[in-house]
């Protein structure tokens, strides 16, 4: 599915119709300050991260409040709510993600459709490649967490099932960090107290 096309993704949403879940995943990212980003390279994250989400909640969000159920889980990053030099595209992408999971979760919750996001932390996928091939910034990522290590990408099935079975009927319009801890640790120092 190319999601910066509006035609595939209205295509895919008739022919899955009566789809009730939805799990929307696009994500690249320009590893990059902002200062030497292109018009080119920013346009191409919004539209797949940002745009794409857009499109994908959009055509199967009014699909379901018709029929006055779904669940739709957005991925997000934990990069929505902390960023790095080099990641503000995708950083800012991600926390638009956010938003407009809140905004579809207010906007549908009324006809009975939830709306959430998943903001996974550092997880060994194709997108992170290039930190796992150097190991300073590897192994830095694994001690910023509270669990001293990377994620599988199995680690974050548990978080989405929630969301879209029938135990998470009244969870909307948030947040789930899945990110070994990340945000609750500073991380620059241990004090030896």
């Amino acid at each position: 599915l190319d999601v910066t096309s509006t035609d595939q993704v209205a295509e895919l949403a008739a022919a899955e119709a009566d789809a009730e879940i939805l799990v929307v995943t696009p994500g690249i990212n320009v590893r990059k300050r902002l200062t030497d980003t292109t018009d080119d390279e920013f346009d191409r994250v919004v539209d797949i991260n940002l745009k794409g989400t857009y499109r994908l909640g959009r055509a199967f969000g009014a699909a379901m409040a018709e029929r006055g159920k779904g669940s739709i889980i957005n991925f997000a990053s934990f990069r929505a709510l902390t960023v790095e030099p080099g990641q503000g595209i995708y950083a800012a992408t991600k926390a638009g993600v956010l938003q407009l999971s809140r905004a579809l979760a207010a906007e549908l919750g009324a006809r009975g459709v939830r709306v959430n996001a998943v903001a996974p932390g550092p997880f060994e996928t194709p997108l992170t490649e290039q930190i796992k091939a150097d190991r300073a910034w590897y192994d830095a990522y694994a001690q910023k967490t509270a669990l001293g290590r990377w994620a599988q990408p199995e680690e974050i099935v548990g978080a989405v099932l929630y969301l879209a079975s029938d135990a998470g009927t009244y969870t909307t319009g948030t947040l789930q960090l899945v990110e070994g801890g990340w945000m609750a640790v500073d991380g620059r120092f241990e004090p030896t107290v």
